[in-house]
């Protein structure tokens, strides 16, 4: 039996959400996303008590999992429209530095050339300052995915810990050959 999956979604003031047959759109002050959803599992809007639904029509496996990946995902939609998600990323090393023109996100990471990036559709990046980039957006995958590969330009390598790194996320360090 899902946890995950019986838990009902509770729908915060200001967001609209339809569910039309497989869709469900969630409409909010930040956007709009809409998902289809499996076969496996249905979904239900309780207007009155604000609140999402999701049931499974049967115990096979495979409904067993989807009704909890459901309602994460569903979860996310809500949390997306209302408040939004937003990943931070760190850039380290001498001379490198980031810099938005006209959507598109250029890195100067160590590399000859300059590396340009198109900024998605969806999703707001802005560069506080040289070192830093904030990427805000409605979709947490779209959010996530942009960070990654913004990241996997240049991964902070483990001697000086140069590179694009995730605000706050801690380098380990490998002693270099002097301290053998």
């Amino acid at each position: 039996m899902s946890r995950v999956g019986n838990k009902p979604i509770e729908v915060p003031a200001g967001v609209n959400v339809r569910v039309e047959g497989q869709t469900v759109v969630a409409e909010g002050p930040l956007g709009k996303l809409e998902r289809e959803i499996r076969p496996e599992v249905t979904v239900t809007h309780d207007a009155g008590e604000r609140t999402l639904v999701i049931g499974r029509r049967g115990e096979d496996r495979f409904s067993r999992a989807y009704h909890g990946l459901t309602r994460a995902l569903l979860q996310n939609m809500v949390i997306g429209v209302s408040a939004g998600y937003q990943k931070k990323l760190e850039i380290v090393g001498v001379g490198y530095l980031a810099a938005i023109q006209g959507g598109v996100l250029q890195l100067r990471v160590g590399f000859a050339n300059e590396i340009q990036k198109k900024i998605p559709a969806g999703l707001n990046v802005t560069c506080p300052d040289q070192t830093h980039v904030v990427i805000k957006g409605c979709d947490k995958q779209l959010v996530g995915q942009f960070a990654a590969e913004v990241r996997s330009i240049r991964k902070p390598e483990p001697y000086k810990g140069k590179g694009v790194r995730y605000d706050g996320e801690q380098i380990k360090l490998k002693p270099g050959k002097a301290a053998t």
